[in-house]
């Protein structure tokens, strides 16, 4: 199992919907919450995405830096 919490906390913070952020890397809603809940790996160009989206690296998305 997979756990990615600061997705949740950025996607909360820049007050977004699951299905706002699925929309932007082009899946479903569905798909973004196992991601976030950690059903389902995120795969590497999702995280590219993201972390250019909100502007972070992807090593804090993954919890390796603070």
């Amino acid at each position: 199992m997979y756990y990615y919490p600061r997705l949740r906390d950025l996607r909360e913070d820049n007050e977004l919907t699951q299905e706002a952020v699925g929309r932007l890397l082009g899946t479903t809603q569905q798909q973004y919450y196992k991601y976030e809940k950690g059903i389902q790996e995120i795969p590497a160009h999702h995280l590219l995405v993201l972390a250019d989206y909100y502007h972070v690296t992807v090593d804090y998305l993954l919890g390796r830096e603070p």
